[in-house]
C-alpha cells in the first residue's frame, strides 16, 4: 500500500478537472496522430503529479517552524513584511523558497497558532525566483500568531503561476504543518521569521513542505552556512 501511494499520491482537489483536461487532450491527440498521443500521456503524467497531496510527516515540538512548501531555498535576507498584514515596517529575515513545476505546489502553515490576518494582492507575474517578486508579483499573505510568536507566510505567483488558492480563512486556528493552499504552475513562498530567530537552513536547500525544520524559537544556534560536497 505505502508503494502504491508513493507511485499514485492523492491529487488535490484543484488538480481533478486539470487533469480530465489533459485526459481528454491525450486521446484527441492520439486520434489525430499516434506520436502525439504519447506526448499527451506525458503531459498528463506531469499533470497528475503536480497536483499531488501526498502525506507528510510532521515535527509536533511546538518551538519549531516547518517549511511551508517544497522546493530550493532562493534566497535568506531582512525585507519588511507585506504592509498589508500590519506587522510595522521593521525588516525581519525572510527564508524564500522557490518552487519549479516539478515540486508539489501544496502550501503548509509554518507555525501552529491562529491565522490572525489573510491578505491578497494583485500583481504582476514575474518570475518568482527574483527578489522583487517579493514586492511586484501577485500575492496571497498570512499572518500566522500563537502567543507572543508572530510569523508571516507569503504566496507568490511567478511567471507561470496564475492562480493562488487558499483554503483557510481569517480567524481559522491552524496546526502546524497544516494544508493552507497550493499556487498553480511554479512559484515561490516567503516565511518572515520574528526577531532573533536564525534559520537553521542555507540558500540552495531543498525542502520538504511540512517536514523540515527551518528555525527553533529556543535554538541559540547561529544563522547556518552550506557548503557544496
Amino acid at each position: 500500500m505505502d508503494i502504491l501511494r508513493f507511485i499514485l499520491p492523492p491529487l488535490h482537489r484543484e488538480g481533478w478537472r486539470f487533469l480530465a483536461a489533459f485526459i481528454l487532450g491525450a486521446f484527441i491527440l492520439h486520434a489525430i496522430w499516434q506520436p502525439l498521443g504519447w506526448i499527451g500521456l506525458v503531459l498528463t503524467i506531469w499533470c497528475y503529479y503536480f497536483f499531488r497531496d501526498p502525506e507528510r510527516l510532521t515535527p509536533v515540538r511546538p518551538d519549531l517552524v516547518i517549511s511551508p512548501a517544497d522546493g530550493v531555498v532562493c534566497q535568506i535576507a531582512k525585507a519588511a513584511p507585506p504592509a498589508e498584514l500590519g506587522m510595522g515596517d521593521e525588516p525581519r529575515l525572510r527564508i524564500a523558497i522557490f518552487m519549479n513545476v516539478f515540486n508539489c505546489h501544496v502550501n503548509r502553515a509554518p507555525i501552529g497558532g491562529t491565522i490572525e490576518k489573510m491578505a491578497y494582492r494583485p500583481g504582476k507575474f514575474l518570475n518568482a525566483s527574483l527578489d522583487k517578486a517579493s514586492e511586484d508579483n501577485e500575492r496571497q499573505a498570512y499572518r500566522i500568531v500563537d502567543g507572543t510568536r508572530d510569523i508571516a507566510v507569503v504566496q507568490i505567483a511567478g511567471l507561470i503561476a496564475r492562480r493562488i488558492v487558499p483554503q483557510v480563512r481569517e480567524g481559522q486556528p491552524i496546526e502546524t504543518g497544516a494544508r493552507i493552499g497550493m499556487i498553480r504552475f511554479g512559484s515561490r513562498v516567503d516565511v518572515y521569521l520574528p526577531d532573533g530567530v536564525a534559520p537553521l537552513v542555507a540558500v540552495g536547500q531543498t525542502m520538504i513542505a511540512g517536514e523540515t525544520v527551518l528555525a527553533d524559537f529556543n535554538s541559540s544556534e547561529p544563522q547556518r552556512d552550506a557548503l557544496v560536497r
